[in-house]
């Protein structure tokens, strides 16, 4: 059994700009985590279906559309129903500040923005990503 931690980064919606969700992808990859990038324009019931089956410990969302409060809460909402709720949900991308406490209130753990960096990014996945038990 692996001891890495396993994340799961994801672009739901219609949002065709993936060049930040590939870049921590690969800095989290780079970190020494397993992480599986589902592409461009999954909807919140693909991005939860590949975080159960691929036993994911987090689920990183990149939203640039405007859609990230539906996109989120949706995605909370099927983790919860899935008896996944113990998935970690975090996310960055254009998101106004006003939103992040909402966004928080509903579950999401973290919300990084524009200008955020890959490293900022890792340690916080180490920190609050529980490892799992090998």
């Amino acid at each position: 059994m692996s001891s890495r931690v396993r994340v799961v980064v994801a672009k739901p919606g219609l949002d065709g700009h993936d060049r930040g969700a590939k870049i921590v992808a690969r800095a989290l990859r780079d970190a020494g985590m397993e992480v599986v990038y589902t592409g461009l324009h999954q909807t919140p019931e693909q991005i939860v279906e590949t975080a159960i089956q691929e036993d994911a410990d987090a689920v990183g969302l990149s939203v640039l559309s405007g859609a990230h409060m539906t996109l989120f809460k949706r995605v909370i909402e099927l983790l919860e129903s899935r008896g996944a709720a113990d998935i970690v949900v975090f996310g960055g991308g254009i998101i106004p500040e006003e939103d992040i406490p909402e966004l928080k209130r509903i579950g999401v753990a973290k919300i990084f923005t524009p200008g955020a960096t890959t490293q900022t990014i890792v340690e916080w996945v180490r920190e609050n990503v529980a490892q799992p038990v090998s």
